[in-house]
């Protein structure tokens, strides 16, 4: 059975890219533009794996982790924050927020697998 990756960038090049090199190592993919649409694509799918970005509009990545990790039906899964940001503060809070991991754009289509194959139960 396909792993299902939820996606969640407002970059629609990102979005694409993601597409593509998660749809090529066989995953099914559901994309949300931001992070309001992030959590409400939650309703829609059962992910096993969540890739973020950290700055979008409405919602940004630091909320996606807190909504996730807050709701006991969603706390389990995984979450990769991908994103431009490479301060180390950054990553220190999205660690204390519930991140999984922290992958710096751009990324390597192979390396991004390989974390989703480590994370993913």
């Amino acid at each position: 059975m396909k792993k299902t990756i939820l996606t969640i960038d407002d970059s629609r090049t990102m979005r694409d890219m993601l597409r593509l090199a998660l749809e090529d190592a066989g995953f099914n993919i559901v994309q949300a533009v931001d992070g309001v649409d992030g959590i409400d694509a939650l309703n829609r799918c059962t992910p096993n794996v969540i890739v973020t970005d950290i700055n979008m509009p409405r919602m940004d990545g630091f909320g996606v982790i807190k909504a996730v990790r807050s709701d006991s039906r969603w706390r389990g899964v995984p979450i990769l924050v991908l994103t431009t940001e490479s301060d180390d503060a950054k990553k220190q809070m999205a660690r204390q927020a519930g991140a999984t991991g922290w992958i710096v754009k751009p990324f390597d289509p192979t390396k991004l697998v390989a974390a989703i194959h480590r994370v993913s139960p």
